[in-house]
């Protein structure tokens, strides 16, 4: 062996240089993540939930270094020992060897690859692992569930919290052994323990026992992920029907796995037999044995059963397995019986107009307004200021005023970082200026502007809003409207002020305000100062005199976010709303526990599940869950921050095992006052996640349920233009009667079609009432009923001659047309189809806004098409157009009091061929002057005088297609004198 060639000796200066370097390269490196690291520490102490982080960082550091030091520890290990197995003579293949000159290299530095190579891997190992914090937490605190599988007898919490960290420790042991293995077996190669020169090479005694010890606990830590693996087949995707084990998982992959754990076993002591025996070929046999058993009794043998005995008779053979997927299912998704309730509902398709007057309920309450339209309408005329906004899908709530249950389209007028100006987008104006927004803003949802058609006002189609802000006159009282924490606003803000009466903050156009509320964290000494401005890279946080001894930042503003923070165990939920509660503006936000291994409960992706059309909701992300609960209410004050986290369903098990691990985080549901109860929502994401499941999961036969023909679907969103991938239609929150006890109360509703048909199979209400919360009901039509669904009422709304007549000439005339929400309401047995048409000047949407113009209704196969809901109720139930005695904005069930008939008279119809008569040419001048008003209106943007000329326009041609008939027939004509309500429009036809 040639003699090593040495390494030039550093100075001292070099060294001290080196080490200089290296720590400032470390510093460069982790400087950003401790700087975070410190920024959150002071936010989690601002809202009181320090605990949460000090058990995440510790748990955290906890895994790197157990991980690391282990996977680490183990690669030393082996390294020292093939390193001291070496043989004491290597030989050298010649002068140009490139081994040699790997091994000269590792000899000069054998202490800094000793010891760095190590570090560095079990560094990696514990940064890779600490990400997985929660499967340790849920391990040592998982709380049972009470409930078995149907298969192995174990309890829920095994497959929830057990076996995922059994998984973990069993991954990273086949991490260490086989990065362990392949050091151990380079190693060896360059120091001349293996070689490969001669017919079969060369293998050292240490090398081979050392090797061997290796593969054969490599092989035993497969015979335990053989035994592991029986229970995933519980998860099994093999039936593109359901999820679970299939009769070919339990009756030939689960012996399967038996078969190779023995066969494993066998062949590990095999490999430690030959380690001592100091001969591999047993171990070599047994390593071919397994391989083989795995292809033919792993794999080839289930693919026999699956495709010659099972798929012939799937039905049947799966019919076990269908029924527990079913079980667990329902379970896991809160659709148990005790949970929720299935009504046969007539669904009639005819109705009488005393029939919708008893209906006191649902019908004077339809909601109008569409809060995924509205925003803009919201934006331009409640928006005092350019740097105040809304979000872009309002919100739905409801109030109690006057004594009156009264539907609302709520939002706070946010401060909108994004809508400053050039002119003050300066540090001063954007962080501590304009640092909040200022009021509450409702809408009745079923009441628009009563001058609609008033030529004169201009004003009509809009919302009746009633403002909580400064000004102090509202309906809805709120005790400080100020918006510091919001779905908007993105900047950080520095508020309070050096002596803490100095007014700079922006707050109405006579006044400054100082913020006096407990949210932010102090800058009041110069290390915070220092390090916010080296956080946000900023040095006027440091040299700016506002900022002194009262100053605080408030930072990470966003509802949504501040929750997920304080609770990272949580699935937040999309669309949090403002609500106000004794006096205060909150923000309530909903919280779920999900799990991905609920054994044989069907897996479904959270993104795709609740995806729809709504505007401006955070979209979950796509990963399997097979199980959810919203055991969580939060509320976020939007003044000063606070968080706090209620528990809503404490039966919860997954629930208990995080209130375990961050204890007194959740307060319990006795803390939760009747005030914030009475606006807690059914949410949303759970709903959409629950209608998919019953599309299939109402279905309780099994063989019923493998041929899906009784099968549901989600309807995909009518009210959207055609596309190649349409979305859900999503739910609406209304107030509508339960038909079961005929009174108002404020639910979350949707729609369900029949798989692949358009025709309505069901109707899902969910109740949010605070003495019947989370109560669903399925009203489930009969299955020969060819009531129409969202998609083809639609059409017929659309395919009517007047509606489309007049929404055509719209489209046009520089108009955008608009359809709100597809509502679908019960009434008298029936189901009822409301949709307000929205119209807005096109091509200048900075300034343009919706406006209502009319209103669809359907039932059965009745079309109404009016300016108001009333009078396109009185179309679809024969009353006609006229005044039915209630406001033009108000929603009153069609009057029932007979009209007297019109009075008429008979024109004899002149001979063929003479000349026009003067009704004819009256009415072509009256369509003429139509059409002139049309374009005026639609030139200066007059929305109100648009839909005025619109409805005369109609008109003028119905006078015309009536004149022309009796010009060129041979009978005479009816027609309506001065006196006589103008007629109504025939069903179907609008």
């Amino acid at each position: 062996m040639r003699p090593s060639v040495g390494v030039p000796t550093l100075s001292r200066r070099s060294r001290i240089l080196l080490i200089v370097g290296g720590i400032a390269l470390l510093l460069l490196i982790t400087g950003s993540r401790l700087l975070d690291t410190y920024v959150d520490w002071l936010w989690f102490g601002e809202v009181g939930y320090r605990r949460v982080f000090t058990t995440v960082l510790t748990t955290r550091l906890l895994l790197l270094v157990i991980v690391g030091a282990f996977v680490g520890g183990v690669l030393a290990l082996n390294l020292l020992i093939a390193y001291r197995g070496r043989p004491v003579f290597v030989p050298v293949a010649g002068p140009e060897d490139p081994v040699a000159k790997y091994r000269t290299a590792i000899v000069t530095r054998l202490r800094l690859i000793g010891i760095g190579l190590p570090v560095f891997v079990g560094l990696l190992a514990g940064l890779a692992a600490q990400g997985q914090w929660q499967v340790v937490q849920l391990f040592i605190h998982g709380t049972d569930f009470g409930v078995t599988d149907p298969r192995f007898g174990r309890d829920v919490s095994f497959y929830a919290f057990d076996l995922p960290f059994f998984r973990m420790v069993l991954d990273w042991l086949f991490v260490a052994v086989v990065i362990s293995f392949l050091a151990a077996l380079i190693t060896h190669y360059l120091f001349g323990g293996i070689r490969l020169s001669g017919r079969s090479g060369q293998l050292a005694g240490p090398a081979r026992i050392q090797l061997a010890l290796l593969a054969g606990t490599f092989v035993l830590l497969k015979a335990g992920a053989y035994y592991l693996d029986r229970y995933g087949l519980l998860f099994s995707d093999r039936n593109d029907i359901f999820t679970g084990a299939t009769y070919t998982d339990l009756n030939a992959v689960m012996p399967a796995k038996l078969i190779l754990l023995c066969i494993a076993v066998i062949c590990a002591l095999a490999f430690f037999a030959g380690a001592v025996l100091r001969n591999l070929q047993l171990a070599a046999i047994a390593t071919a044995l397994m391989l083989l058993s795995s292809i033919l009794v792993g794999a080839a043998w289930p693919a026999v059963l699956e495709q010659f005995y099972v798929k012939p008779n799937a039905n049947e053979k799966e019919a076990h397995s269908i029924e527990s997927n079913i079980a667990a299912t329902r379970q896991a998704y809160g659709l148990t019986n005790d949970k929720i309730e299935y009504i046969n509902y007539e669904g009639k398709s005819t109705l009488t107009a005393e029939d919708a007057r008893r209906d006191v309920a649902t019908v004077p309450n339809v909601r109008l307004l569409d809060p995924n339209i509205l925003s803009e309408t919201f934006t331009q005329r409640l928006q005092p200021k350019n740097f105040f906004g809304f979000p872009a899908k309002l919100d739905v709530d409801r109030y109690n005023v006057d004594g009156k249950l009264q539907e609302y389209i709520v939002a706070v007028r946010e401060l909108n970082t994004d809508g400053l100006a050039a002119n003050q987008k300066d540090w001063i104006n954007r962080h501590m200026v304009y640092t909040h927004g200022n009021g509450f803003v409702a809408a009745p949802a079923n009441k628009v502007n009563a001058t609609q058609r008033d030529d004169s006002s201009g004003e009509g189609g809009y919302p009746v809003f009633t403002v909580s802000d400064l000004s102090g006159q509202e309906k809805i009282k709120v005790n400080q409207p100020r918006i510091y924490y919001g779905e908007l606003i993105k900047d950080y803000a520095i508020v309070g002020g050096a002596s803490g009466d100095t007014p700079r903050e922006y707050d109405t156009d006579s006044q400054q305000f100082v913020y006096d509320g407990r949210g932010g964290v102090p800058i009041n000494s110069w290390v915070n100062r220092f390090v916010f401005a080296a956080a946000y890279g900023e040095r006027n946080i440091l040299f700016n005199q506002n900022v002194g001894a009262n100053s605080k930042i408030i930072y990470q503003r966003d509802p949504r976010d501040r929750v997920q923070a304080v609770a990272p165990w949580l699935t937040v939920d999309g669309d949090p709303y403002p609500s106000v509660v004794d006096g205060r503006i909150v923000w309530i936000v909903d919280g779920y526990t999900t799990l991905d291994s609920y054994p044989y409960a069907q897996r479904t992706p959270l993104g795709e599940a609740t995806e729809d059309t709504q505007p401006g909701v955070q979209r979950q992300p796509n990963r399997l869950i097979s199980y959810i609960r919203n055991s969580v209410k939060a509320t976020v004050d939007a003044y000063d921050g606070s968080v706090n986290l209620y528990a809503v369903d404490e039966s919860d098990p997954v629930l208990k095992t995080w209130s375990a691990v961050f204890p007194g985080t959740v307060k319990p549901s006795r803390e939760i006052s009747r005030s914030l109860r009475e606006h807690f929502r059914y949410p949303e994401d759970l709903f959409k996640v629950q209608r998919e499941m019953l599309t299939r999961y109402h279905v309780t036969n099994p063989l019923e349920f493998y041929t899906t023909n009784a099968f549901w679907a989600v309807s995909t969103d009518p009210t959207v233009a055609d596309s190649a991938e349409q979305a859900h239609q999503p739910p609406y929150y209304v107030l509508a009667a339960d038909p079961q006890n005929k009174q108002p109360e404020f639910q979350l509703t949707s729609a369900l079609v029949g798989l692949r048909r358009e025709f309505l199979s069901a109707f899902i209400t969910a109740s949010s009432d605070p003495d019947d919360y989370g109560r669903l009901t399925v009203y489930q039509l009969p299955p020969s009923s060819q009531l129409q669904g969202p998609q083809q009422v639609q059409n017929r709304f659309e395919s009517s001659s007047q509606v489309s007549s007049e929404l055509n000439l719209l489209k046009q005339r520089a108009t955008t047309v608009r359809y709100g929400n597809l509502l679908t309401l019960p009434v008298g047995g029936g189901l009822l189809y409301v949709e307000p048409v929205y119209i807005e000047r096109a091509g200048n949407p900075e300034v343009s806004f919706p406006q209502l113009n009319r209103v669809l209704v359907a039932f059965g196969n009745r079309v109404g098409y009016a300016p108001t809901f009333t009078e396109a109720l009185n179309q679809v139930f024969d009353k006609g157009t006229g005044d039915t005695g209630a406001a033009p904005d108000g929603n009153t069930p069609p009057t029932t009091t007979s009209q007297p008939p019109p009075t008429t008279t008979t024109q004899p119809s002149p001979p063929s061929g003479g000349a026009p008569s003067g009704d004819l040419t009256q009415a072509v001048a009256d369509i003429a002057d139509a059409l002139h008003r049309i374009k005026d209106a639609q030139s200066s943007g007059d929305f109100a005088a648009l839909g005025t000329a619109y409805a005369d326009l109609d008109a003028a041609t119905k006078r015309f297609e009536q004149a022309r008939a009796a010009s060129g027939g041979s009978q005479p004509t009816a027609q309506p004198t001065s006196q006589s309500p103008p007629p109504s429009p025939t069903p179907g036809g609008g």
